[in-house]
């Protein structure tokens, strides 16, 4: 246990998150742009993914991978913040203006992963 404290912060937020895939389904599917294909199993892959990607961040010969995983799917789920922001239906009642900080809020996200590959 030689690794930051916020590494496992980060490793229990992400492994929180894909676990909530699992326990609303149905939230996430309704953030899922419509012109991407089974939404289902959308969710469900996204949620394995995360909770693989949480471990991992806490096995040190797994951890780079794990980074470059977590940096990766943050790029991709950039398109879910911007369709919430286009549509009435996937905002789902959440003000714009949390909406649009969501965007830079994934940058900050992605840099927080990006510390720890040194």
């Amino acid at each position: 246990m030689n690794e930051p404290i916020g590494l496992y912060i980060m490793a229990a937020m992400y492994i929180l998150a894909g676990v909530m895939h699992f326990v609303k389904p149905k939230m996430y599917m309704r953030i899922i742009p419509r012109y991407l294909p089974n939404h289902k199993a959308l969710v469900f892959w996204s949620g394995i993914a995360e909770i693989l990607l949480g471990v991992a961040l806490c096995i040190p010969t797994l951890k780079a991978f794990s980074i470059y995983g977590i940096i990766a799917m943050l790029l991709v789920f950039l398109l879910v913040h911007f369709y919430m922001l286009s549509s009435e239906k996937a905002a789902a009642g959440i003000p714009k203006w949390i909406l649009i900080l969501r965007i830079p809020l994934q940058f900050l996200l992605i840099y927080w992963a990006w510390v720890y590959l040194g």
